[in-house]
């Protein structure tokens, strides 16, 4: 192998070990294979193209145009030309991939999902390093710079991790460095003659007889100093206090966004909420059924908006989970408030895609296909990676929390972490905000009292009026001057509640999401894109998230807050009804075999509605899992190959002999001895070239502790050997194959159980597959040295020396 292979191969390789770091932070990390294929593309257009030789930028312009169009096949290739040329579809369709990635990195934590926008970032970005590598140390003879790339690679790694990139990245990243640095230095010193041999082959130590002598000083003094400089960047860090523990210390405390499954900070849903209540045709975008008798308070919540910081209010950078089979139970809810469960099943538009799932709050279960997490503070279902509602169905059962306005009134303060949480207001805000607020709920006696007094001001004493044409704000100012003016949306009135309630030290977040709907004749509910809604969420020690309705003309009073508490109720067991699907038709879909009373015990099976909903087009297809598959037969057979290469060797040496001439009996009887060399070479004796088949064979046999038949026949076939290549008319002799499998058995008897199964599994003869591959390619690369010196010789003669 040349010098530049070499470096090319230590550079290929410098770089994926040091994106090696970036593993741990998307899941699943396949991404990195492609960005081995596409990089190994690069390196390999770059060898071919120096050994022709072309001008370095030349050289640098092939490998940037093969990295082009690598790319384009993989991210763009149905907007490109013939899948490879990009054009202006491709070049838009990449741009919006890499800001879609933008996106998703800020919105996503570790591990984040691998969604075709991140992986483009990731793939990109490690062909550019490596681009950048290979350019300095292999085209430019500079491996020492080329660390800063890499380095820049690995603290990306570190710093996305929040410095916990792990001392076992720090090790790899710097070990393919290593890597680099002793293949370019190895290069160097080998132009100034054949000072450093190759592994030695033979396996005796000192021998130079089949690859050159051992390594001499400089190259250990290398290696030496690499570990040991590796080795204290590791282990200095621990003994210094200024530093936490160095890379094997643990990561130090996680912020909000660490977490099982990773975090999602939500995009926020009001961007759109007003040209939602302006459509003038109002689309459905749900039907569902439900067993609750009343409907009115099924208010279908997608998300809820914590953070208020006097620009505007937005959701919490949270942890998320997979979704459990149950739901925990909510907090703050005390057993001793009134709850029936509801169940209620969805069947979500084909128009209508949203990455929040629309469920009543507060759910118990949910039972849906697709890729969807868990958001335990906001007890939010949101989509991963391209999951979103469409179509979705899907079964919820939900808690109908029925508190009483005196448990309201005599509940108990929040807890302390809670209310610091949902009570903070910006600075920014103005006086008049809170000077309202206290106006307002004057002569209230607790919280309970001051929630519902803000609820009928803006709801029906304060002489506010709903348009949504108002000026869409969600700042300080917007909510000072809404207070003036009086007139707004949803969005005024729940966010001009909850921010005066957070001033009065009253624990309040807004909800986004639909009001309950329209029933229909056939007794499902349907859901426009007009019923989109929101509002205010108020926390009482006792009940929990206790929902309120300040906006006039929408929706409707929770009874809690009126005077008469109707009882509402669900229709007793929380079963979903079967009369009729979920699906958003006009009409039902009658069942012969189940009776009205079958389905009033819940005999009739799960919902037509849920039961239809057995994928999502989300599932891999069989083309998918055929190929992972293969994939995995053929990982799992990696082990096994010097195994079957052995025994294919093996039975081609000692096949049956058949009518052969002089020359192919040589040759068998030749091979027949290198099959007890090799047999020899597996459990542990060494071949030695140097010496004739004599002395080779009382080596073996002295070594190998050969005693009786399997002795014997090592040194009848080294007699039939040296005849072979002394006498003058060598005799053919029989029963060769017979003799070689009785020096196989002797080895086998007297080995251990370890050397036995070494010589099974990893035979130490397979290294002569590396040799073979070796020489074929020096073999190849000389031939093709010699016709283009030949070439360019005669592209260099003159027409009159050609004549």
């Amino acid at each position: 192998m040349s010098g530049r292979t070499r470096l090319t191969l230590a550079s290929w390789g410098a770089t994926l070990m040091a994106a090696g770091a970036l593993l741990p932070l998307v899941k699943p990390a396949t991404w990195i294979f492609t960005a081995a294929f596409v990089l190994a593309l690069v390196s390999g257009v770059g060898a071919l193209t120096r050994r022709v030789p072309l001008a370095r930028p030349l050289t640098l312009l092939a490998q940037a145009l093969t990295a082009l169009l690598a790319l384009t096949l993989c991210f763009a290739r149905e907007q490109a030309f013939l899948w490879l040329v990009p054009g202006p579809q491709a070049v838009t369709h990449a741009v919006e991939l890499f800001q879609a990635g933008a996106e998703d990195v800020g919105r996503y934590a570790i591990p984040a999902p691998d969604t075709e926008g991140i992986r483009l970032m990731l793939v990109g970005g490690v062909v550019a390093i490596g681009l950048l590598v290979d350019a300095l140390a292999v085209t430019f003879r500079k491996a020492a710079p080329a660390g800063l790339p890499l380095l820049a690679l690995y603290s990306v790694a570190a710093g996305l991790s929040g410095g916990g990139a792990g001392w076992l990245w720090f090790l790899l990243a710097a070990s393919g460095y290593l890597l680099l640095l002793l293949a370019e230095g190895r290069d160097r010193l080998s132009q100034w003659g054949r000072v450093f041999g190759g592994a030695q082959r033979s396996g005796r130590p000192g021998s130079t007889v089949a690859g050159g002598g051992p390594a001499f000083a400089p190259a250990r003094t290398g290696r030496r100093i690499g570990i040991a400089a590796m080795g204290l960047a590791l282990v200095v860090p621990l003994a210094l206090p200024g530093f936490s523990g160095g890379l094997f210390g643990g990561n130090g405390e996680t912020g909000a966004g660490a977490g099982k499954g990773g975090t999602i900070s939500a995009v926020n849903p009001l961007v759109s909420l007003q040209n939602n209540l302006r459509q003038p045709e109002d689309r459905e975008v749900l039907r569902y059924r439900t067993n609750a008798r009343d409907t009115g308070n099924l208010y279908l919540r997608l998300v809820a908006l914590d953070q208020f910081d006097g620009t505007s209010w937005k959701s919490s950078v949270r942890p998320i989970e997979d979704v459990p089979k149950q739901l925990p139970w909510p907090d703050g809810l005390s057993q001793s408030v009134r709850i029936t469960e509801v169940t209620s099943n969805f069947v979500a538009s084909e128009a209508y895609e949203q990455k929040w799932l629309p469920m009543p709050y507060p759910a118990g279960r949910v039972d849906i296909d697709g890729r969807w997490r868990y958001e335990p503070a906001g007890r939010m279902l949101v989509g991963d990676d391209k999951q979103t509602t469409k179509g979705a169905r899907y079964q919820v059962s939900s808690l109908d929390v029925q508190p009483t306005a005196g448990q309201l009134a005599g509940a108990g303060p929040a807890p302390e972490k809670l209310r610091r949480e949902y009570t903070k207001v910006p600075t920014t805000l103005p006086e008049d905000v809170k000077a309202t607020a206290l106006r307002v709920t004057k002569g209230a006696r607790n919280d309970y009292e001051r929630a519902v007094k803000l609820q009928d001001w803006f709801a029906r004493d304060g002489g506010f009026r709903y348009d949504v044409d108002v000026v869409s704000g969600t700042g300080v100012q917007a909510i000072s001057r809404f207070l003036k003016d009086k007139e707004g949306f949803c969005v005024h009135f729940s966010f001009s509640m909850a921010a005066m309630a957070r001033s009065l030290g009253i624990p309040a977040r807004v909800a986004v999401g639909f009001m309950p709907g329209t029933t229909q004749t056939d007794g499902s509910v349907s859901v426009g894109i007009r019923d989109a809604h929101a509002w205010p969420e108020v926390y009482f020690e006792g009940a929990g998230w206790t929902r309120f309705e300040p906006t006039p003309s929408r929706g409707s009073t929770p009874s809690y807050t009126r005077e008469t508490t109707p009882s509402g109720s669900a229709t007793g067991p929380a079963q979903p009804q079967q009369s009729a699907s979920a699906q958003p038709s006009a009409a039902p879909t009658a069942s012969e075999s189940c009776t009205p009373q079958m389905r009033r015990l819940g005999d009739c099976g799960p919902d037509a509605a849920v039961a239809g909903a057995s994928s999502d087009g989300s599932g891999p297809d069989v083309t998918t899992v055929l190929l992972l598959t293969l994939a995995a037969l053929l990982l799992l057979a990696l082990p096994f190959l010097p195994l079957l290469w052995r025994t294919r060797v093996r039975a081609g040496r000692l096949g049956p002999a058949g009518a052969r001439g002089p020359e192919e009996t040589a040759a068998r009887t030749l091979a027949v001895w290198q099959e007890i060399n090799d047999t020899a070479w597996d459990h542990g004796v060494e071949p030695d070239d140097s010496l004739t088949p004599r002395k080779s064979a009382e080596r073996i046999v002295r070594l190998g502790e050969l005693r009786g038949e399997s002795a014997e026949a090592v040194h009848r076939v080294a007699g039939a050997v040296e005849e072979v290549l002394y006498a003058p008319r060598p005799r053919p002799v029989p029963g060769l194959a017979e003799e070689a499998g009785r020096v196989r058995a002797g080895f086998h008897a007297g080995a251990d159980r370890r050397t036995r199964l070494r010589a099974l599994l990893a035979p130490r003869s397979a290294v002569r597959v590396r040799w073979a591959a070796s020489s074929r390619w020096a073999s190849t690369t000389g031939r093709w040295s010699e016709r283009r010196a030949a070439l360019a010789t005669r592209l260099r003669r003159t027409p009159r020396e050609a004549s």
